[in-house]
C-alpha cells in the first residue's frame, strides 16, 4: 500500500488522500461522530437549497437530555429537541457515503422560526418565502409541521400574509 495514502480529518476519522471533498465534507464528518443528530437549520436550509445562507458551522440538534458531543476540530453548532421533534419531518440522507438524518424542508421552515432567536426573524422570513415560490413546501406541510412542533402561533401569522 502507498504511503499517505489515508489521512486523518479529526479523531476517529480518516479518508483516502485522494478522495473528492464536496461541500458536505464537513457535514459528513459530523453525522460520522454524532450519529445521533440531526442536521437542522442553516444546514438544512442550505441543504434544499432555501434561502441564501451560507452557515459557517454545522447546525446539529440532539435529544434533549443527551450528553453535549466533544468536537473540537469541527465548526458544529448544537441545539436540543425533545419530543415530537426528534421524529417528526427528519428525513434520512448521506453525505460522502455517511448516513445522515436531516430536517425536511416544511420542518426546516418551522425551526427557524422556533429558534428565530438564534438564526434571526429575518432568516426565518427569507426560508418561509423562498420555499413558497419554490415550491420546496407546501402550506398544508408547514402549518402541520408547526402543529406537531407547538409552533403555530409563531407560523401562523407569517403563513396568513404569504397566504393572502
Amino acid at each position: 500500500m502507498d504511503e499517505g495514502a489515508v489521512e486523518r480529518v479529526v479523531r476517529g476519522l480518516y479518508r483516502f488522500t485522494e478522495a473528492e471533498i464536496t461541500e458536505h465534507h464537513t457535514k459528513a464528518a459530523v453525522c460520522l461522530r454524532v450519529p445521533s443528530g440531526i442536521v437542522c437549520l442553516l444546514s438544512a436550509l442550505t441543504i434544499h437549497n432555501i434561502g441564501t445562507q451560507l452557515p459557517h458551522q454545522v447546525w446539529i440538534a440532539i435529544p434533549h437530555k443527551a450528553r453535549t458531543p466533544r468536537l473540537p476540530t469541527l465548526p458544529v453548532r448544537i441545539v436540543r429537541f425533545s419530543g415530537a421533534s426528534l421524529t417528526y419531518g427528519v428525513e434520512h440522507t448521506e453525505f460522502e457515503g455517511v448516513p445522515a438524518r436531516v430536517t425536511s424542508p416544511a420542518r426546516t421552515i418551522v425551526d427557524c422560526f422556533r429558534f428565530r432567536r438564534l438564526v434571526g426573524k429575518d432568516v426565518a422570513l427569507e426560508a418561509l418565502s423562498d420555499a413558497f415560490h419554490e415550491r420546496k413546501a407546501t402550506f398544508d406541510e408547514i402549518w402541520r409541521a408547526a402543529e406537531v412542533c407547538r409552533a403555530k402561533s409563531l407560523v401562523g401569522p407569517a403563513l396568513e400574509v404569504l397566504s393572502a
